[in-house]
């Protein structure tokens, strides 16, 4: 029986969650570097709560400057068992509309300049992401937001590109033609780093704006995506809260094995790891290289 212990990856809008109670912002190191911010860690209703501002607090770090290694390996030593990310997106979908949520259940990696994955030379891992988000966890939130009378959607597939630009037109019509649904800049390695960390991931879109190819809406408009995040941002709050409030204190196992996606993954023999590398992974990979 593992206690359960709840993550929240704030992303644009959301710097700091004021229903935590008892929360001090805490510094954890890692071996991977920097992490976006000190985390904030608390409690909703008994329940232990890790709080990490994606951006850092005053937004200091563009998606591809985010050291995504250090957020997950950093919330894996705090003990997190299930990671919610909410993350401003933009639509690809005319049903998702601003001010929506969108319960996310697919992506597509179109990033390029961004670690990805925690192994590598020495200690070689293969997880799979056929299914990207537990479930389980992806429940809880639908019911929470369910409980709170938000507008969500639950399932979509969401597009990750490079940013810091947003799309051209015919890269968001491109993109339609995928059948996506929401476009980000951020869950991508986010998702997959999670995975390699055996932690329960889901993502919680929040849509800010058509991207451009949407004809009553043109080019991307900052002012406009500006004020529908703060909104999105309350509501995001009041959605979490709830969900801490709800989620079952003993951590459920992941019925697509999340949280057991190392048992079979790495590929290097024991005698053949990099003894650096096997160090740094301690935290992330610890319960399956201590056999």
């Amino acid at each position: 029986m593992v206690k359960a212990v709840l993550g929240v990856i704030g992303g644009s809008g959301l710097y700091d969650l004021p229903a935590l109670e008892g929360a001090e912002w805490v510094e954890v190191e890692s071996p991977w570097g920097e992490a976006s911010d000190a985390v904030r860690i608390g409690e909703i209703d008994g329940l232990k709560v890790v709080f990490l501002p994606r951006h850092g607090r005053g937004h200091r770090f563009a998606p591809s400057d985010i050291n995504y290694r250090a957020n997950i390996d950093v919330m894996k030593r705090c003990g997190v068992t299930s990671l919610v990310s909410v993350s401003a997106v933009g639509s690809l979908n005319e049903a998702m509309a601003p001010g929506h949520f969108v319960l996310v259940d697919q992506f597509i990696d179109r990033t390029f300049a961004r670690a990805k994955s925690f192994f590598g030379k020495g200690c070689v891992a293969h997880v799979s992401m056929a299914e990207p988000v537990s479930p389980g966890l992806v429940g809880h939130v639908a019911a929470a937001a369910e409980a709170e009378a938000l507008t969500f959607h639950r399932g979509g597939t969401y597009l990750a590109m490079e940013g810091p630009q947003f799309s051209s037109l015919a890269e968001s019509n491109l993109y339609r033609s995928w059948s996506c649904d929401v476009i980000g800049m951020t869950n991508m390695p986010e998702a997959k780093l999670a995975r390699e960390a055996e932690i329960c991931y889901a993502t919680v879109a929040m849509v800010t704006d058509y991207d451009s190819w949407h004809p009553d809406h043109g080019s991307v408009d900052i002012q406009s995506i500006i004020k529908v995040l703060h909104d999105n941002a309350d509501n995001a709050r009041r959605l979490v809260a709830r969900l801490a409030q709800d989620l079952p204190r003993t951590h459920e196992p992941c019925p697509v094995g999340s949280d057991t996606a190392l048992e079979y993954a790495l590929m290097t023999a024991p005698e053949a790891r990099d003894p650096e590398l096997v160090a740094k992974l301690d935290a992330v990979a610890g319960r399956v290289l201590s056999r």
